[in-house]
C-alpha cells in the first residue's frame, strides 16, 4: 500500500515538474524572441561604405533588430535607401540612418537643395575647430588678407555667418596656390558661393564654430592689429 502511494506521489511530482519546465521554457523563449528582434528589420551596411557613395540595394541588407533598441531614423528595407548619397562613412554592419544620408528632399540625393550651392574651401589655422566639425553644424567664415605695401598689416573680416557644413575632409589636399590644406564643404546661396570661391582663391580662410541655435549676426567690419591695439588703449584709459 505504501509502495503504491509512493509511486503515485512520484508520478504527480513528475507531472508537476514537466508542467513547470514547459511554462518556464515558454516564457524564456518568448523573452529571447522579443530581445532578438520580434520581426523588426533594420537596414545596415553590407560592407564598408565611404562618404559620397550613391547607395545601391546591394550595398546594404536588412537584419532583425531588438524593437526597444531600434535607432532613430532607421530604415526597414534596402529599397528605401537606394539612390541616396552617404554623407558620412559607414562601417560594415552599421545601421543606415536618415541623418547620415542626403535624401531626395535635400536635393535629389546630392545633399544640395534647389537654389543652393555646395562650395569647398581650404581652411588654415583651424585644426581645433576641424576636430569638432561634423555635417549639419554651423560656422562663421573669416578671411585674413595681407595687402602689399610698405605699411601693410593683416586684415581680418568675417564674410559669412551661420553657414551649414556639408562635409569635412581633415586630410590636407592641394590648393591652387600650391599649399596643402584641409577642406570643408559648405552650403550657401549662389551669391555667397561666389564670395567663398573668391576668398578661397585669394586669402587665408579660417572657420569659427558656432552654436547651431545661434542665428545672431553683426556688422561686417574689418579688424586689424592697429584697431585692436587702439581699442585696448581706449579701454585702459576709460578704466
Amino acid at each position: 500500500m505504501k509502495q503504491n502511494n509512493l509511486v503515485k506521489l512520484l508520478g504527480i511530482a513528475l507531472v508537476v515538474a514537466i508542467i513547470a519546465t514547459g511554462v518556464f521554457y515558454g516564457l524564456f523563449v518568448n523573452k529571447l524572441s522579443s530581445s532578438t528582434g520580434s520581426g523588426k528589420m533594420v537596414v545596415v551596411a553590407a560592407k564598408p561604405i565611404p562618404a559620397g557613395t550613391v547607395l545601391a540595394e546591394s550595398d546594404v541588407r536588412s537584419i532583425s533588430w531588438p524593437v526597444e533598441g531600434t535607432p532613430a531614423g532607421a530604415f526597414e528595407s534596402p529599397q528605401q535607401v537606394a539612390g541616396h548619397t552617404v554623407l558620412e562613412p559607414l562601417t560594415q554592419g552599421e545601421p543606415v540612418l536618415e541623418a547620415r544620408l542626403a535624401s531626395t528632399g535635400k536635393g535629389g540625393g546630392s545633399g544640395v537643395p534647389a537654389g543652393m550651392r555646395a562650395v569647398s574651401v581650404h581652411v588654415s589655422d583651424s585644426s581645433g575647430v576641424l576636430a569638432q566639425l561634423a555635417p549639419g553644424q554651423k560656422v562663421d567664415v573669416q578671411v585674413l588678407v595681407t595687402r602689399k605695401g610698405a605699411n601693410s598689416e593683416p586684415e581680418l573680416r568675417t564674410i559669412l555667418e551661420g553657414v551649414p557644413v556639408l562635409s569635412v575632409n581633415p586630410q590636407p589636399e592641394a590648393r591652387s596656390q600650391g599649399s596643402n590644406l584641409p577642406a570643408v564643404t559648405l552650403l550657401t546661396n549662389p551669391a555667397d558661393a561666389d564670395v567663398l570661391a573668391l576668398a578661397d582663391s585669394g586669402a587665408r580662410v579660417r572657420l569659427a564654430l558656432r552654436n547651431p541655435l545661434d542665428n545672431a549676426t553683426r556688422p561686417r567690419t574689418i579688424v586689424t592689429l592697429d584697431t585692436i591695439l587702439r581699442a585696448g588703449g581706449a579701454a585702459s584709459t576709460a578704466r
